[in-house]
């Protein structure tokens, strides 16, 4: 199973190389924009768009809504997972 994490292109690094910084939850890092890249576009013409990050790579394209609903899913998934530890570590032997 693989999982992309929603981010926003806030920059073009090198449009020729088709690089961008995407920012995920205030965390930015350079990734691969190609797949998402439409047939007549430039890479500045992603700049704000919302994408699917998966391993240094854009994988497709989300609206902003879909974006926020991942992301809130993400955070919910990883306090089940804290809460989850918790009582295991708490349990009885």
């Amino acid at each position: 199973m693989c999982l992309g994490i929603p981010g926003r292109i806030i920059a073009i690094t090198n449009s020729n190389a088709k690089l961008a910084t995407v920012d995920v939850l205030g965390v930015q890092r350079e990734i691969n924009i190609a797949c998402v890249l439409g047939e007549n576009e430039t890479a500045s013409d992603c700049i704000g768009a919302w994408v699917l990050v998966h391993v240094g790579f854009a994988m497709s394209r989300i609206d902003e809504r879909e974006a926020e609903l991942t992301l809130q899913l993400l955070h919910e998934l990883g306090e089940a997972q804290a809460e989850a530890r918790t009582m295991r570590e708490s349990a009885m032997p």
